[in-house]
């Protein structure tokens, strides 16, 4: 359990700290991320471990991208440079983003692991290979990855 909350804490750790320095940006962001770990426990009825903060934390950096994307089509620059701060706030806290060959090299190793033959063990595949990856990449990403593999 003490393991559990280490993310957590730095995360509560760094709260204290900005509002010490006044960054406010700072502060508003990783206060909105708490709220979020929070709800996701109490939906949970239990602590939440690294893996699924992390999860949380890729949740919300694919949020901001999206509200990137509609407030430049909606010339909104003002509010793409809040998403933008707040975005790089959250990823400052995700692991180092996987490359497209270092995904394919895990979901190469899951397909053997579990005999995938094709198409129809996708769900395998994806259920073995997403809790390993969760936080270090895409969903979308390792998605596309096993489709491709499993379909050659």
């Amino acid at each position: 359990m003490e393991q559990e909350a280490d993310l957590k804490r730095s995360i509560t750790d760094d709260i204290k700290g900005a509002m010490k320095s006044g960054d406010t940006v700072k502060r508003a962001t990783l206060r909105m991320l708490v709220a979020s770990i929070n709800n996701a426990e109490i939906a949970k009825q239990t602590g939440l471990d690294n893996a699924d903060i992390l999860g949380i934390i890729a949740r919300e950096v694919k949020r901001h991208h999206e509200s990137i994307d509609a407030f430049k089509q909606g010339n909104r620059q003002d509010l793409v440079a809040q998403e933008e701060a707040e975005m790089a706030i959250l990823q400052s806290y995700l692991p180092e983003q996987m490359t497209r060959d270092d995904i394919v090299a895990a979901a190469r190793e899951v397909i053997g692991a579990v005999g995938a033959q094709g198409p129809g063990d996708k769900g395998k595949v994806m259920k073995e290979l997403m809790p390993r990856l969760k936080g270090k990449a895409d969903g979308k990403d390792i998605n596309d990855v096993v489709t491709e593999l499993l379909g050659q």
